[in-house]
């Protein structure tokens, strides 16, 4: 072979990867139009649910009423069971994910929201998001190796549309299928989708969420202190976890058929929000911002547990990333001062640990503190997303999470995270 036969094939070679390029930016381009674009209207479509809410608190009265509306519709579209662990299963094992799904979602989160269900809007992204990036993948009739990565994409675009964490969002999508494992073919079209997706959102009005938090300096004696936070953190965590699934199972179990569940939820909630007041209902951002300002009732976060517990387990529709967020800041603005660190400052550690504890990822909960509250705290976030990692065990939101290597040592064990 000649020097030039040499050169021809190197540039083949390179002209391949070129090619993979190309193709992975115009797919994660095109998801991430589509996504930021449904993305933005479904925040935009959140928000005016909630506005009306707080305009006209009444509506809460139809909560059962709106419980039996969503089971009807699933029941209606054959889609009663989907959500976040199909768009998981899908990544996995390449199952299809109904495009009637991405619409479904999209309405019952709304009127979930509208109704005060407490239940976030995140976890909601990811089936709308999955539905768009698989969908749109089959459109461009790519194979099946490659529909686990659009679905990724959507997820990603999703996300970053309506938090507006896109980094955040992109390394999610891809750490949060299989605990241990990250498919790095995935990174070049996340990274696109979510960029992209952040900035059709940014465009149609969506503003990014950013919080200014005043991190202590860092030395040993405040690094112990949050270390000890985390793992109450990590303990939150699992009671958040293990609470959602025990009410779910048990509602199932109790109360037979899922017009009779719904309803029953819906009264459910209207009881505990006239015991416990409306700062429950939705996904209570409010409180969010009022607890990174050094600002929490004692019991809230155990009290959103039980909100939004029932608020999914009876069968109605939304995210529990919000809930979570909701559940941390509060738990770890109580909390703080018995360790002496700064309430906002723990609130905004306990919002990223418990996150961290309850999806099983702690790449992204590291990003998502830069994202939202800067890098300058980055140590204390850093270690607190580890413990809460490890001492979180096995627990996690998704069912159909697999967490490939042991917490413990460095050994495959190849679980589904527990409920």
């Amino acid at each position: 072979m000649n020097i030039w036969e040499k050169i021809l094939k190197r540039l083949e070679h390179w002209g391949e990867y070129v090619a993979v390029l190309v193709k992975w930016i115009a797919i994660g381009f095109v998801v991430g139009v589509v996504g930021g674009g449904v993305g933005a209207m479904f925040h935009i479509g959140v928000e005016w649910a909630t506005e009306l809410r707080h305009a006209h608190p009444q509506v809460l009265w139809l909560l059962p009423v709106a419980g039996a509306l969503i089971t009807l519709l699933y029941r209606a579209l054959r889609l009663e069971g989907e959500g976040t662990n199909n768009i998981i299963e899908s990544v996995h094992f390449g199952k299809n994910v109904p495009i009637l799904l991405v619409p479904l979602i999209f309405v019952a989160t709304c009127l979930t929201h509208l109704v005060g269900g407490s239940a976030g809007r995140e976890g909601a992204a990811l089936q709308i998001g999955g539905g768009i990036g698989y969908q749109t993948g089959r459109l461009m009739h790519l194979g099946e190796k490659e529909l686990p990565l659009t679905t990724q994409c959507g997820m990603a675009a999703l996300f970053a549309a309506l938090f507006g964490t896109p980094l955040t969002a992109a390394i999610f999508a891809l750490e949060v299928i299989s605990v241990g494992v990250i498919y790095y073919a995935g990174l070049i079209p996340c990274i696109t989708a979510a960029a992209v997706g952040f900035g059709v959102a940014k465009v149609m009005g969506v503003a990014p969420t950013r919080y200014a938090i005043l991190a202590p300096a860092v030395d040993t004696a405040m690094m112990v202190r949050v270390l000890f936070l985390a793992v109450a953190c990590a303990v939150v965590s699992i009671i958040f976890v293990r609470g959602m699934h025990w009410i779910e199972h048990g509602a199932k179990k109790f109360i037979t058929g899922s017009y009779r569940r719904a309803i029953a939820g819906g009264l459910l909630l209207l009881i505990l929000s006239h015991s416990f007041g409306t700062d429950f209902n939705g996904a209570g951002m409010d409180v969010i911002a009022r607890a990174l300002s050094g600002e929490a009732d004692s019991w809230a976060w155990l009290i959103k547990i039980l909100f939004t517990a029932v608020t999914i387990g009876f069968g109605f529709k939304g995210g529990e990333v919000v809930p979570s967020f909701f559940v941390g800041a509060t738990f770890g603005c109580v909390l703080a001062p018995l360790f002496a660190i700064p309430a906002p400052f723990g609130a905004a550690i306990g919002l990223v640990a418990v996150f961290c504890g309850a999806v099983n990822c702690p790449i992204a909960s590291v990003i998502l503190s830069i994202e939202l509250f800067g890098a300058e705290g980055l140590l204390f976030f850093a270690a607190a997303c580890a413990v809460s990692y490890l001492m979180s065990g096995y627990s996690g939101l998704y069912s159909s999470q697999t967490i490939l290597y042991s917490k413990k040592r460095a050994q495959y064990i190849n679980i589904h995270t527990k409920e």
